[in-house]
């Protein structure tokens, strides 16, 4: 015969044990209530939690993209410098190996032209004079003398400490090349390795730094071992650069080199990490980096990095911020929804593409953030960067026309070249929103950190309000 269908198997698990006595009885009871009173605690404390998360500020979320070279990564600095100046402090040493870095790269370029017309030259001089006729006589032959070849000589050392830092710093990586010249889209079938040199983003430049500021803690613990190797390293790449202080500033302001640099159209000048103006006090033993080495260093990073900062000061004081650096090249599109902000590059190509105008790039990034659906709620602030070089180049009498048409006959200067940008910019956006939204842009220079400073802090309390509204508390 099967179960009864009134049979509760809980019901008898629960049931008080047969023949318990008074004393079994009201210990049992006790226990039971005890039992409820720890669980209603534990429900207490959960729903107290959940009504705390709940009240807890969500961190501002500020997605930082751009062209390569744009200036992201300055203005994420700038963000730290001027919000979180602690951290700052903590690591601004700790951007010395990048800024030595950056400044041989500087110098091994100038080396790598110079070798190769050097190169070319004497091969050059070696071809008989009834083959003259077909050589290249646009420009007359640079005359290099014996100095030229000292200098190199001398300086053939840096590559050494190029190699060595960027052993320390991380890896190269391997980008697509190609892409469509009619979309903004990743990715080409051909791939190179492209000539700068990089970190991957899970090696990223803060993750480079933290690196560097762990061996220096942990050496100053250690009087021998491999932890004295890595002093020695960082004592002879100072040494080593500070003996080449004088022929690094002798190559740099020689009269051919310049002619060299100007024939190749190599303007090293106008491109991030540039320091070979400053090397009387970078190429020092006890040479320290300042804020604004820091904020001009360049340690170009693929992918998309995570920041956090808890702002110490400004509206948002005690407020957590997250700050995602990406990758600026096409290859790292992929990753995110594109952003653009620089305006002096009218007459450059892309570094990853050099058929493709990085202007007419700026166009196509700006139209596809615009029209895209799921960025249609989507705060989006315009920053026209690096207006100084802009400046450079017009004082320099490069016209706009030349290289955008559409210009016209407009005055070939600052104030009618940023109007005429900013107004092609907002008619994009315009066009191809899929809602109406406000259009809020900013003419910077991201290594200047004092304007930088007003212009971070009109983007702050924009960033707030919009944060506050969509959290319906405004």
């Amino acid at each position: 015969m099967g179960p009864s269908l009134d049979f509760d198997p809980l019901a008898l698990a629960i049931a008080p044990p047969p023949n318990e006595t008074p004393q079994e009885r009201e210990a049992r009871e006790y226990a039971e209530a005890e039992a409820i009173r720890i669980s209603n605690e534990i429900d207490e404390q959960i729903r107290r939690e959940r009504d705390k998360e709940r009240k807890k500020r969500k961190p501002v979320k500020l997605l930082l993209l751009g062209q390569s070279e744009s200036g992201k990564t300055a203005t994420l600095k700038n963000f730290q410098l001027i919000y979180a100046k602690r951290e700052w402090l903590e690591e601004r040493n700790a951007w010395r190996p990048v800024v030595y870095f950056n400044l041989v790269r500087n110098v091994n370029c100038i080396l790598d032209l110079l070798t190769r017309e050097m190169s070319a030259q004497s091969a050059r001089d070696t071809v008989s004079s009834s083959d003259e006729s077909s050589e290249d006589l646009q420009h007359p032959p640079l005359k290099f003398k014996e100095k030229h070849r000292l200098l190199k000589l001398r300086l053939g050392p840096l590559k050494r400490v190029q190699t060595d830092l960027e052993r320390r710093l991380g890896s190269t990586a391997i980008e697509p090349h190609s892409t469509s010249v009619t979309t903004a889209a990743p990715f080409g079938e051909d791939r190179r390795a492209l000539q700068e040199f990089s970190i991957n983003s899970t090696n990223g430049w803060k993750t480079a730094l933290e690196k560097i500021k762990a061996m220096r803690s942990a050496r100053t613990e250690a009087t021998e071992g491999p932890l004295r190797k890595v002093n020695d390293v960082d004592d002879e790449i100072a040494e080593v650069i500070a003996g080449c202080k004088d022929d690094i500033k002798a190559i740099w302001e020689d009269s051919t080199v310049r002619e060299l640099l100007n024939r190749s159209k190599t303007r090293l000048e106008d491109a991030a990490g540039f320091f070979l103006n400053d090397v009387d006090r970078i190429a020092a033993t006890n040479y320290q980096p300042s804020d604004d080495d820091v904020i001009r260093a360049r340690l170009r990073t693929l992918g998309v990095q995570e920041y956090r900062f808890i702002f110490e000061n400004g509206r948002t004081a005690g407020q957590e911020w997250l700050l995602y650096d990406v990758g600026g090249t096409r290859s790292s599109r992929a990753a995110w929804y594109p952003y653009f902000d620089d305006v002096s590059c009218f007459d450059e190509k892309l570094a990853e593409d050099r058929r493709v105008n990085r202007l007419e790039d700026s166009y196509l990034l700006w139209r596809s953030i615009c029209s895209c659906k799921l960025l249609a709620r989507t705060q989006i602030i315009l920053f026209l960067n690096k207006c100084d070089l802009l400046q450079a180049k017009l004082m320099r009498g490069v016209r706009i026309r030349d290289s955008v048409p559409s210009f016209g006959d407009r005055r070939n200067d600052l104030a009618t070249a940023t109007r005429y940008f900013q107004q092609h910019f907002r008619e994009i956006l315009k066009q191809y929103s899929p809602v109406q939204r406000s259009f809020f842009v900013h003419l910077t220079s991201v290594i200047d950190t004092r304007s930088t400073a007003a212009t971070l802090g009109t983007v702050e309390e924009s960033i707030l309000r919009d944060h506050l509204r969509r959290a319906d508390l405004m």
